[in-house]
């Protein structure tokens, strides 16, 4: 059997070869080294939403006899819980028309809580509803009073082509 022995060229390929492979090896630890770091930035990018934020999603829209059934989900994400909580809304059609503006009493909200509400809106159909905009808070309190800035605590949120905003 013959024995072969790299030639200069081939055993310096072979060094390159190393170092090259080294390298890459390098760059791939440098790389896994910071992505623990990342999640720790993801998580960061909440941090400008306020930790009293209140979230109210537009989640359902039911068509009743002669009426609309709007589901909103509630999500107190504060420690306190709203006594009052009344918000002034106004829909739209698709052609961005008025077509309704009421107050809705969405009170008790418990603090730290998930809760669904749901309504009536008598004499308009769902399919006519193109938005709907959270247009002011007409009441907030909770135990120890009125909060003012509950319209800023709100985040409105909507899983349907409707737009819910404010």
């Amino acid at each position: 059997m013959h024995s072969l022995k790299p030639t200069r060229p081939l055993t310096h390929l072979w060094h390159c070869a190393v170092r090259c492979r080294a390298l890459v090896c390098g760059l791939a630890l440098a790389s896994i080294a910071l992505v623990p770091a990342m999640p720790a930035a993801a998580s960061t990018a909440g941090k400008d939403e306020p930790p009293e934020a209140i979230e109210i999603e537009l989640n359902k829209l039911e068509p009743a006899a002669d009426a609309c059934r709007p589901y909103l989900v509630f999500h107190n994400r504060s420690e306190t819980a709203l006594d009052a909580l009344t918000l002034e809304l106004v829909l739209f059609d698709a052609d961005g028309f008025i077509l309704r503006h009421f107050t809705l009493d969405a009170a008790p909200l418990a603090a730290g809580k998930t809760s669904v509400k749901l309504f009536e809106i008598p004499g308009v159909a769902c399919k006519a509803i193109g938005r709907i905009l959270l247009n002011q808070v007409a009441a907030c309190a909770g135990a120890d009073g009125a909060l003012d800035d509950c319209l800023q605590r709100i985040r409105a949120a909507s899983r349907l082509p409707v737009d819910f905003f404010k």
